[in-house]
């Protein structure tokens, strides 16, 4: 592992990156979630990670040089949407929108709106920009938005197993990306949700509050151990893994410990819940702004979700990676 880092050291920085070094590590949690299980070795390779998730400013440049509209920006195939309001299939995305009292938690759609004209620069909908939100994370970005500035920018996506490897920051088997306990003395080190969700947000209570009722500006937060900014909390991110309801699925029963493992096929990712729709799922990681205790406590490295490869919505984005050149290989 040493002479790998030796070699990193030697080749030129990326700008704005961190070296995460291969290896093998605890991957998921016996103690959470159903679908965090089990915590099992995995190996992964050496890889470069972006220090921040991708930011409105840095999207905005991909934009402007090559002219790319997003998902949220096209017209919709309604036969993708056998169930969709007719006057709803029109360009849009998904805004949170806090709710006025208590209510069924077990229901998204309490606090979910389909927004028309809402995307990456108008996050509200129409009339809203992104104007002093720079240096925000990007949102709205649908998995093929995050794919296509990461070609771009001559990069990649991680896989799961490579996004909590660089997660944990060198802390094996941790509960945060920082240790174990949640508010270190009082001090927040993630931007996530205070208060009853999705009702009361206590943000700028001066005794309980992080300050951020929305996303925060990268690099808000203390860095882990890898250099890395929220890497739990603000904005879930994308990853290349098709979603399994249980990691066991991926497990290889073996003496030998599996390289990156990736969930698979596609077809297994579609939601059982919704049959109709053939929309497959990617693994999103690290909880956001609207996690919460009383809600959704996945603001943690083994934490993941399944996302809809279309889905647009206020709380996902996505930072890249570059993997280990074979220049590094032939210098280790």
């Amino acid at each position: 592992m040493q002479q790998t880092e030796d070699a990193a050291a030697a080749l030129s920085i990326p700008g704005g990156m961190s070296w995460i070094a291969g290896g093998v590590f605890h991957m998921g949690s016996d103690s959470h979630y159903p679908e965090e299980r089990p915590a099992r070795l995995v190996r992964v390779g050496g890889f470069w990670m972006d220090n921040c998730t991708v930011t409105n400013a840095q999207f905005a440049r991909f934009v402007g040089a090559t002219g790319y509209k997003t998902i949220a920006e096209r017209p919709l195939d309604p036969a993708l949407y056998p169930d969709a309001i007719p006057g709803m299939l029109v360009p849009g995305a998904l805004v949170f929108h806090m709710t006025s009292g208590p209510v069924d938690t077990r229901d998204y759609r309490n606090w979910w709106r389909y927004v028309p004209g809402a995307c990456w620069h108008q996050p509200e909908g129409e009339g809203s920009s992104i104007t002093g939100l720079e240096a925000h994370p990007v949102v709205h970005v649908a998995f093929e938005d995050a794919e296509a500035y990461a070609a771009w920018a001559g990069k990649s996506l991680p896989t799961e197993a490579e996004w909590e490897r660089a997660a944990r920051g060198g802390l094996e088997g941790k509960e945060f990306v920082w240790g174990d306990e949640f508010t270190p003395n009082g001090r927040h080190m993630a931007n996530t949700w205070q208060g009853p969700f999705p009702w009361r947000n206590l943000a700028n209570d001066p005794r309980l509050g992080d300050g951020f009722a929305g996303t925060a500006p990268v690099g808000s937060y203390p860095a882990n151990g890898f250099g890395l900014f929220d890497m739990v909390g603000n904005v879930w991110e994308w990853t290349t893994d098709w979603y399994l309801a249980s990691a066991q699925q991926d497990t290889v029963k073996s003496c030998c410990v599996p390289e990156n493992p990736r969930g698979r096929p596609p077809e297994a990712s579609y939601d059982p819940a919704m049959p109709k729709c053939r929309i497959p799922r990617k693994v999103v990681k690290g909880g956001s702004f609207l996690c919460a205790p009383s809600y959704c406590r996945r603001y943690r490295p083994a934490a993941r979700q399944p996302q809809m490869v279309d889905s647009a919505m206020s709380h996902i984005g996505f930072r890249c990676i570059i993997r280990e050149s074979k220049q590094m290989q032939e210098n280790t």
